[in-house]
Protein backbone atom coordinates (compact mmCIF):
# COMPACT_ATOMS: atom_id res chain seq x y z
CA UNK A 1 0.00 0.00 0.00
CA UNK A 2 2.92 2.00 0.77
CA UNK A 3 4.64 1.87 -2.67
CA UNK A 4 0.67 4.06 -3.70
CA UNK A 5 1.26 6.72 -0.88
CA UNK A 6 3.26 9.51 -0.56
CA UNK A 7 3.51 12.70 1.42
CA UNK A 8 2.84 15.22 -2.18
CA UNK A 9 -0.58 15.81 -1.64
CA UNK A 10 -0.99 19.47 -2.70
CA UNK A 11 -4.68 20.69 -3.88
CA UNK A 12 -5.41 20.81 -7.17
CA UNK A 13 -8.31 23.00 -9.66
CA UNK A 14 -11.53 20.82 -10.09
CA UNK A 15 -10.05 20.40 -13.70
CA UNK A 16 -6.57 19.85 -13.87
CA UNK A 17 -5.04 18.72 -16.89
CA UNK A 18 -3.24 15.47 -16.59
CA UNK A 19 0.12 15.08 -15.98
CA UNK A 20 1.98 14.65 -19.72
CA UNK A 21 3.58 11.41 -19.71
CA UNK A 22 7.27 10.39 -18.74
CA UNK A 23 9.98 9.34 -21.55
CA UNK A 24 10.49 5.98 -19.30
CA UNK A 25 7.96 3.04 -19.21
CA UNK A 26 5.53 3.27 -15.47
CA UNK A 27 5.53 0.62 -13.03
CA UNK A 28 2.53 -0.22 -11.33
CA UNK A 29 3.41 2.16 -7.78
CA UNK A 30 4.06 4.86 -10.23
CA UNK A 31 7.87 5.19 -10.21
CA UNK A 32 10.04 4.27 -13.08
CA UNK A 33 11.54 1.56 -14.71
CA UNK A 34 13.63 0.75 -17.65
CA UNK A 35 11.18 0.50 -20.90
CA UNK A 36 12.54 -3.30 -21.78
CA UNK A 37 10.42 -4.90 -18.44
CA UNK A 38 7.45 -2.48 -19.94
CA UNK A 39 6.53 -6.11 -22.77
CA UNK A 40 6.61 -8.02 -19.12
CA UNK A 41 3.85 -6.05 -16.66
CA UNK A 42 1.96 -6.03 -19.80
CA UNK A 43 1.68 -9.38 -20.14
CA UNK A 44 1.39 -10.22 -16.67
CA UNK A 45 -1.49 -7.89 -16.66
CA UNK A 46 -3.58 -9.80 -19.74
CA UNK A 47 -2.67 -12.98 -18.01
CA UNK A 48 -4.78 -12.19 -14.83
CA UNK A 49 -7.43 -10.67 -16.97
CA UNK A 50 -10.66 -12.19 -16.67
CA UNK A 51 -12.56 -9.54 -19.29
CA UNK A 52 -11.51 -8.89 -22.84
CA UNK A 53 -11.00 -5.37 -24.03
CA UNK A 54 -12.82 -4.22 -26.71
CA UNK A 55 -10.98 -4.05 -30.04
CA UNK A 56 -11.25 -0.46 -30.31
CA UNK A 57 -8.53 1.28 -32.58
CA UNK A 58 -8.35 4.50 -30.72
CA UNK A 59 -6.90 3.78 -27.94
CA UNK A 60 -4.75 6.02 -25.99
CA UNK A 61 -2.92 6.40 -22.52
CA UNK A 62 -3.75 9.37 -20.82
CA UNK A 63 -2.39 10.30 -17.47
CA UNK A 64 -3.69 11.84 -14.28
CA UNK A 65 -2.13 12.60 -10.80
CA UNK A 66 -4.42 11.64 -7.54
CA UNK A 67 -3.03 10.48 -3.61
CA UNK A 68 0.90 11.57 -4.95
CA UNK A 69 0.58 8.59 -7.58
CA UNK A 70 0.78 8.73 -11.07
CA UNK A 71 -2.45 6.94 -12.81
CA UNK A 72 -2.45 5.81 -16.17
CA UNK A 73 -5.47 5.28 -17.63
CA UNK A 74 -6.34 3.18 -20.89
CA UNK A 75 -8.94 5.40 -22.94
CA UNK A 76 -10.67 5.79 -26.35
CA UNK A 77 -13.43 7.86 -27.72
CA UNK A 78 -14.99 5.33 -29.52
CA UNK A 79 -16.98 4.50 -26.07
CA UNK A 80 -18.96 6.83 -23.82
CA UNK A 81 -17.35 4.13 -21.00
CA UNK A 82 -14.05 4.36 -22.18
CA UNK A 83 -13.33 7.88 -21.43
CA UNK A 84 -12.74 9.85 -17.98
CA UNK A 85 -15.68 12.37 -17.97
CA UNK A 86 -14.92 15.18 -15.91
CA UNK A 87 -17.26 14.42 -12.86
CA UNK A 88 -14.92 11.38 -12.30
CA UNK A 89 -11.98 14.41 -11.43
CA UNK A 90 -14.22 16.08 -8.74
CA UNK A 91 -15.29 12.68 -6.99
CA UNK A 92 -11.88 11.42 -7.04
CA UNK A 93 -10.26 15.30 -6.14
CA UNK A 94 -13.33 14.69 -3.29
CA UNK A 95 -11.75 11.12 -2.02
CA UNK A 96 -8.38 12.54 -1.72
CA UNK A 97 -9.37 15.25 0.24
CA UNK A 98 -12.29 13.63 2.81
CA UNK A 99 -10.13 10.49 3.00
CA UNK A 100 -10.11 10.55 6.79
CA UNK A 101 -13.49 12.40 7.25
CA UNK A 102 -15.07 9.58 4.67
CA UNK A 103 -13.50 6.68 6.31
CA UNK A 104 -11.90 5.13 3.52
CA UNK A 105 -9.59 3.01 4.44
CA UNK A 106 -11.12 -0.55 4.67
CA UNK A 107 -14.77 0.84 3.44
CA UNK A 108 -16.71 -1.04 1.31
CA UNK A 109 -17.00 0.80 -2.14
CA UNK A 110 -19.55 0.40 -5.07
CA UNK A 111 -19.05 2.39 -8.24
CA UNK A 112 -22.12 2.29 -10.65
CA UNK A 113 -20.70 3.13 -14.31
CA UNK A 114 -17.28 3.06 -13.58
CA UNK A 115 -16.24 3.45 -17.00
CA UNK A 116 -12.19 2.97 -17.52
CA UNK A 117 -11.83 3.23 -13.58
CA UNK A 118 -9.83 6.42 -12.58
CA UNK A 119 -12.81 6.91 -9.56
CA UNK A 120 -12.41 2.96 -8.56
CA UNK A 121 -8.27 3.26 -9.09
CA UNK A 122 -8.22 6.07 -6.67
CA UNK A 123 -10.83 4.87 -3.79
CA UNK A 124 -8.21 1.15 -4.01
CA UNK A 125 -5.31 3.20 -3.64
CA UNK A 126 -7.32 5.54 -0.34
CA UNK A 127 -7.71 1.90 1.22
CA UNK A 128 -11.35 1.13 0.09
CA UNK A 129 -12.44 -2.53 -1.11
CA UNK A 130 -13.72 -1.66 -4.47
CA UNK A 131 -16.53 -3.45 -6.52
CA UNK A 132 -16.77 -1.53 -9.91
CA UNK A 133 -19.28 -2.14 -12.43
CA UNK A 134 -20.32 -1.36 -16.04
CA UNK A 135 -21.92 -2.82 -19.10
CA UNK A 136 -20.14 -5.98 -20.76
CA UNK A 137 -18.77 -4.03 -23.16
CA UNK A 138 -15.94 -1.79 -21.20
CA UNK A 139 -15.52 -4.46 -18.59
CA UNK A 140 -12.12 -5.47 -20.44
CA UNK A 141 -10.58 -1.94 -20.49
CA UNK A 142 -12.15 -1.49 -17.00
CA UNK A 143 -10.57 -4.46 -15.48
CA UNK A 144 -7.16 -3.68 -17.69
CA UNK A 145 -6.95 -0.42 -16.39
CA UNK A 146 -7.53 -1.48 -12.37
CA UNK A 147 -5.16 -4.18 -12.32
CA UNK A 148 -2.22 -1.86 -13.91
CA UNK A 149 -2.37 0.74 -11.48
CA UNK A 150 -3.63 -1.14 -8.31
CA UNK A 151 -1.61 -4.90 -8.95
CA UNK A 152 1.17 -5.27 -5.62
CA UNK A 153 0.14 -1.86 -4.48
CA UNK A 154 -3.25 -1.52 -2.53
CA UNK A 155 -4.24 -3.44 0.33
CA UNK A 156 -7.29 -4.75 -1.46
CA UNK A 157 -7.24 -5.61 -5.41
CA UNK A 158 -10.89 -4.07 -6.92
CA UNK A 159 -13.25 -6.25 -8.08
CA UNK A 160 -14.80 -5.63 -11.69
CA UNK A 161 -18.63 -6.83 -12.36
CA UNK A 162 -20.92 -6.70 -14.83
CA UNK A 163 -24.25 -4.18 -13.65
CA UNK A 164 -26.89 -3.38 -16.07
CA UNK A 165 -29.26 -0.60 -14.78
CA UNK A 166 -32.65 -2.35 -13.21
CA UNK A 167 -31.38 -5.82 -14.58
CA UNK A 168 -30.77 -8.51 -12.42
CA UNK A 169 -30.22 -6.92 -9.51
CA UNK A 170 -31.27 -9.58 -7.25
CA UNK A 171 -29.59 -12.56 -9.25
CA UNK A 172 -25.98 -10.51 -9.49
CA UNK A 173 -26.47 -8.71 -6.10
CA UNK A 174 -28.52 -10.12 -3.79
CA UNK A 175 -29.80 -7.93 -1.32
CA UNK A 176 -29.25 -10.44 1.79
CA UNK A 177 -25.45 -9.73 1.03
CA UNK A 178 -24.95 -5.72 0.07
CA UNK A 179 -23.33 -3.83 2.89
CA UNK A 180 -21.98 -0.73 0.82
CA UNK A 181 -20.78 1.91 3.15
CA UNK A 182 -20.33 4.34 0.01
CA UNK A 183 -22.19 3.74 -3.69
CA UNK A 184 -20.24 6.40 -6.08
CA UNK A 185 -21.37 7.09 -9.57
CA UNK A 186 -20.04 10.26 -11.74
CA UNK A 187 -21.23 11.10 -14.94
CA UNK A 188 -23.78 8.82 -15.18
CA UNK A 189 -26.79 10.97 -16.07
CA UNK A 190 -26.52 12.74 -20.07
CA UNK A 191 -28.90 12.22 -22.41
CA UNK A 192 -30.11 8.76 -22.40
CA UNK A 193 -33.18 6.30 -22.09
CA UNK A 194 -31.97 4.43 -18.50
CA UNK A 195 -32.39 7.26 -16.14
CA UNK A 196 -35.43 6.05 -14.22
CA UNK A 197 -33.43 2.35 -14.37
CA UNK A 198 -30.50 3.87 -13.27
CA UNK A 199 -32.23 6.14 -10.07
CA UNK A 200 -33.53 2.48 -9.02
CA UNK A 201 -30.83 1.36 -9.35
CA UNK A 202 -29.17 3.04 -7.05
CA UNK A 203 -31.50 3.43 -4.87
CA UNK A 204 -31.57 -0.85 -4.49
CA UNK A 205 -27.95 -1.22 -4.10
CA UNK A 206 -28.63 1.41 -0.87
CA UNK A 207 -28.57 0.17 3.14
CA UNK A 208 -29.44 2.17 6.08
CA UNK A 209 -26.42 3.32 6.63
CA UNK A 210 -25.19 3.41 2.60
CA UNK A 211 -23.68 7.05 1.50
CA UNK A 212 -24.55 7.69 -2.21
CA UNK A 213 -21.83 10.04 -3.80
CA UNK A 214 -23.04 11.26 -6.88
CA UNK A 215 -20.62 14.03 -9.03
CA UNK A 216 -22.25 15.08 -12.48
CA UNK A 217 -21.68 17.52 -15.16
CA UNK A 218 -25.08 18.91 -15.84
CA UNK A 219 -25.79 19.67 -19.00
CA UNK A 220 -29.85 19.13 -20.16
CA UNK A 221 -32.79 19.67 -18.50
CA UNK A 222 -33.22 15.91 -18.45
CA UNK A 223 -30.21 16.44 -15.60
CA UNK A 224 -32.02 18.27 -13.29
CA UNK A 225 -35.11 16.27 -14.01
CA UNK A 226 -33.27 13.52 -13.08
CA UNK A 227 -32.35 15.18 -10.14
CA UNK A 228 -35.79 16.61 -8.98
CA UNK A 229 -36.32 13.23 -8.91
CA UNK A 230 -32.77 11.91 -7.19
CA UNK A 231 -34.41 14.13 -3.99
CA UNK A 232 -37.59 12.40 -3.69
CA UNK A 233 -35.54 9.13 -3.39
CA UNK A 234 -32.66 10.04 -1.79
CA UNK A 235 -31.90 13.05 1.24
CA UNK A 236 -29.71 15.42 -0.91
CA UNK A 237 -26.80 17.46 0.33
CA UNK A 238 -24.66 19.52 -2.24
CA UNK A 239 -21.26 19.20 -1.13
CA UNK A 240 -19.43 20.98 -4.32
CA UNK A 241 -20.34 23.37 -6.83
CA UNK A 242 -18.42 24.29 -9.70
CA UNK A 243 -20.22 27.46 -11.50
CA UNK A 244 -17.79 27.83 -14.59
CA UNK A 245 -17.59 23.89 -15.44
CA UNK A 246 -21.46 23.06 -14.28
CA UNK A 247 -20.45 19.94 -11.86
CA UNK A 248 -22.20 19.54 -8.90
CA UNK A 249 -21.26 16.89 -6.09
CA UNK A 250 -23.86 15.33 -4.29
CA UNK A 251 -24.19 13.38 -0.74
CA UNK A 252 -27.68 10.95 -1.27
CA UNK A 253 -29.03 9.09 2.01
CA UNK A 254 -31.47 6.81 1.19
CA UNK A 255 -35.46 8.03 2.68
CA UNK A 256 -36.92 5.30 4.43
CA UNK A 257 -40.10 4.38 5.12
Amino acid sequence: MDACLSSEQQPRPLEEAPSPPDDKALHTDGTSRPPGDSNEIEASLRSLQKFVPTNYASYTQEYYRFVGKKIVIQESIESYGAVVWPGAMVLCQYLEEHTEELSLRGAKILEIGAGPGLVSIVASILGAQVTATDLPDVLGNLQYNLLKNTLNCTTYLPEVKELVWGEGLEQSFPKSTLSYDYVLASDVVYHHYFLDKLLATMAYLCQPGTVLLWANKFRFSTDYEFLDKFKQVFDTTLLAESQESSIKLFKGILKWD
